[in-house]
């Protein structure tokens, strides 16, 4: 598939059903999408992938939190979704010439490189976040150190075929690109036309 074919064509999967890639074949994929650009080649995340019935453990653990009956069962049945859920952590290299910020957005670079590079091979994503990124119970259960935090689950595996896709068009955001003009006396060579000169002073 061409990269803009991709592009064009990706879509969040809300239901995902088995075959999911492999460790194997989600290491592969992974290899090309950590090329993205990433500022020092820091490579600041790590991936966790819960499958099987460890969904199910993540799930109670998700919501060993909630407030009430309703939620514990929304939450626990929340990793059930896809057959594989890829839990991002982010590693940031603490007191680093580069800053957090930048090393998430390195992060999320990869991210949507590997969405695109799992949709190429057939298979269906889609990133969620929401409070549960921040579950006591689920930092627990992963074993995240204390500088470690999770950013997301990338749910994954075979889109629905009884599920209709919506066809997507582009964006409008003429709106949200400018040209940048500098003022004539910013600009060497034009100096002289903001004072009223025509030609270029000997």
């Amino acid at each position: 598939m061409e990269l803009e074919a991709a592009i064009r064509t990706r879509r969040s999967q809300h239901r995902l059903i088995d075959p999911a890639p492999s460790d194997e074949e989600f290491v592969d994929l992974l290899g090309w999408a950590a090329t993205a650009p990433d500022h020092g080649h820091l490579r600041p995340w790590r991936w966790i992938l819960v499958r099987g019935d460890s969904r199910t453990a993540l799930g109670a653990a998700l919501a060993s939190g909630a407030a009430d009956a309703e939620a514990v069962r929304r939450e626990a049945r929340k990793p059930l979704r896809a057959p594989l859920l890829a839990t991002l952590v982010l590693v940031p290299q603490r007191n680093h010439r580069v800053p957090d910020w930048e090393q998430l957005a390195a992060s999320s670079a990869m991210v949507n490189s590997l969405m695109l590079l799992l949709h190429d091979r057939g298979f269906g994503s889609m990133w969620r976040t929401g409070p549960s990124v921040d579950s006591a119970g689920a930092r627990l259960l992963l074993r995240l150190a204390p500088h470690e935090r999770i950013i997301g689950w990338l749910y994954v595996g075979t889109p629905d075929p009884t599920r209709r896709t919506v066809p997507r068009t582009p964006v409008a955001v003429g709106h949200r690109v400018s040209r940048f003009t500098p003022p004539p006396e910013t600009v060497p060579g034009r100096m002289h036309e903001a004072r009223g000169l025509t030609s270029p002073v000997p």
